[in-house]
């Protein structure tokens, strides 16, 4: 093992210096493109896309067209990519996944191979793991391109096909992994090519590739449709769910519901005496009636919960079946088995939330709303009984893709993330993808310290209320992250009550987040957020000047184009400065 990590590590070092050479000659044509007017620089993408006419490789002008965007990036971002961008943009577009850790660019380095394989006039898709970072990259980094003479585009959910068909059409274009794909699918369900948003899957660079390429490498897209109407079945059967006692989890401790039936419980005497269960001695079933006969039982490990021999005889005798198990049970045995999963898997304000009568899944990687999409099999349904809501039509299932069988349609493939290491041996196998550690622009100085482990929650809740108060004294911004919308609302509960002003981030006030993430990092800001301020999302010390300056130019009725006149950086630059005072 020790020799091929060896071997490995002795090939990323060499591939490193190769990278570093090409990082310098990009460097060495600065001279030559800051001597341009702004019309010189952007007849430079018809002087390179001739240059591929004429037979050259993008390899060829690779050295030019990332000085290009370079000198772009610093005339209308007054940003410029450091030595460590341009290797990291150079292994992008070498079909690699360059490991770049926090706070280093990512986001302007994805310039550099998008431009130079746009040039190709066949399409770059620039992947985000949700819709306000493809906004907000789109416009933002969108700049630079838009300068250099190329076209734009972002795909979000709620488009017409027309709007759509657009933004593919673009010379870069921006959108979530989860619209590309359902976008796919879509597209082969149409009978009519010319209908078709989507043009080939050329290239693709996708960022926080690591959570989107594994994490949720086997999670399916699936397109439905209206089919067999809701049957008060699903009433039927959660009526029937509730009066069930008991459950045991993985580790053989009692389910969440049990609480009452503790006394049940036989001493370990007694219970080395039980028969043997026919389903065996390792099975959770047998379990669930080894340790008191329990209707069913929780594997909270596996997400699993599946109903007893005890439970099944309840279930016969409450719907006057004889026996559960028959193939022509078969219906009612699912449902059994999808509203315990809902009642007992599933959690409000966790897994979904209930607004305006409608059960709405919050997606549990980036803490958004996922409005319009449904569990299959059942289980939505299912859900929508628990919580005493309208039951709707059952869906039927017509295309469905995985990420993973998804992204490997691209012709070419990259990606960057600050976590992708530990993933080498998946992104080899499943995408035939190697990773390169990009060094930082400067040593790192964060400091990460140790986890704080409390013995109850009420120690816990103290704890943070006293490091909120002691830091916000100072003016210090802070951001406080919490697993689920439940606990940010319980969190904000205590901050209202200790009078410590703040803003809430999660699936329930999705619509604010652009103002709630531009104002996180003024003074004194303190902002409760679900994993919706997850990966990807910039806070910038003191606030984000331009968003706030535009909102308050819009609140004053100052027309579209005058705000795009103001936001000068001259300007925004005074507006930051009186945000920090």
């Amino acid at each position: 093992m020790g020799l091929i990590n060896f071997l490995f590590n002795g090939e990323s070092r060499r591939n490193m210096r190769r990278l570093e050479k090409m990082a310098t000659q990009v460097e060495a044509l600065e001279p030559k493109y800051a001597a341009m007017t702004d019309a010189e620089l952007r007849a430079q993408t018809d002087v390179l896309k001739g240059r591929l006419a004429k037979g050259e490789t993008l390899d060829d002008i690779l050295f030019d067209a990332f000085a290009v965007v370079r000198e772009a990036a610093w005339r209308v971002l007054k940003l410029k990519h450091y030595h460590v961008q341009i290797i990291g943009g150079i292994c992008l577009h070498q079909g690699r996944i360059a490991e770049m850790k926090t706070g280093e660019g990512k986001t302007l380095v994805a310039t550099l191979p998008a431009y130079l394989n746009a040039l190709t006039g066949k399409g770059v898709h620039i992947v985000t793991v949700n819709d306000y970072l493809a906004r907000r990259d789109a416009e933002w980094m969108g700049k630079v391109h838009r300068f250099l003479g190329l076209t734009v585009g972002v795909v979000v959910p709620g488009m017409e096909d027309a709007a759509k068909k657009q933004a593919y059409n673009c010379d870069i274009t921006y959108a979530t992994n989860n619209e590309l794909g359902f976008d796919y699918l879509r597209d082969n369900l149409k009978t009519d090519i010319r209908r078709m948003v989507q043009r080939e899957l050329e290239f693709a660079i996708v960022d926080e590739v690591d959570s989107i390429l594994i994490d949720e490498a086997r999670t399916p897209l699936i397109i439905s449709g209206k089919g067999d109407k809701s049957s008060e079945l699903y009433e039927r059967v959660d009526r029937f769910v509730r009066t069930l006692e008991g459950g045991f989890d993985d580790d053989g401790n009692m389910g969440e519901a049990d609480t009452k039936d503790k006394k049940k419980k036989k001493p370990a005497e007694e219970e080395e005496e039980q028969p043997e269960s026919k389903y065996g001695d390792y099975d959770d079933i047998a379990r669930g009636a080894k340790y008191g006969d329990w209707d069913y039982v929780i594997d909270r490990k596996n997400r699993t919960v599946q109903i007893t021999e005890k439970g099944a005889a309840k279930a016969e005798h409450f719907f006057n079946i004889d026996n559960l198990g028959d193939i022509d049970n078969a219906e009612l045995n699912h449902h059994i088995q999808q509203a315990l999963k809902a009642h007992k898997l599933f959690h409000r304000d966790e897994d979904y939330i209930v607004n305006d009568g409608e059960v709405i899944i919050v997606d549990e990687f980036t803490g958004r709303l996922m409005i319009g999409r449904r569990y299959s099999d059942g289980l939505h349904q299912a859900i929508e009984a628990k919580e005493g809501v309208k039951v709707r039509n059952e869906n039927k299932t017509y295309a469905t893709i995985t990420f993973q069988n998804f992204f490997r349609l691209y012709k070419k493939l990259s990606g960057m993330t600050g976590t992708a290491k530990t993933g080498e041996g998946e992104f080899r196998t499943i995408y035939s993808l190697d990773v390169l550690e990009i060094p930082t622009n400067k040593p790192v100085i964060r400091k990460d310290m140790p986890d704080m482990v409390y013995a109850t929650v009420d120690g816990k809740k103290r704890a943070l209320l006293h490091e909120i108060e002691t830091r916000h004294a100072t003016g210090q911004p802070l951001l406080i992250g919490t697993a689920t919308v439940e606990k940010s609302e319980e969190i904000a509960r205590m901050l209202r009550k200790n009078g410590i002003k703040h803003n809430i981030l999660n699936a329930k006030n999705h619509e604010r987040e652009a103002e709630i993430v531009a104002q996180a990092g003024r003074l004194g800001a303190v902002t409760i957020a679900t994993n919706m301020a997850g990966r990807g999302t910039d806070i910038l010390l003191g606030g984000n000047a331009e968003y706030l300056a535009k909102k308050r130019m819009r609140e004053e009725g100052v027309e579209h184009d005058m705000i795009e006149l103001a936001t000068s950086y001259a300007e925004l630059e005074g507006e930051a400065e009186e945000q920090r005072k």
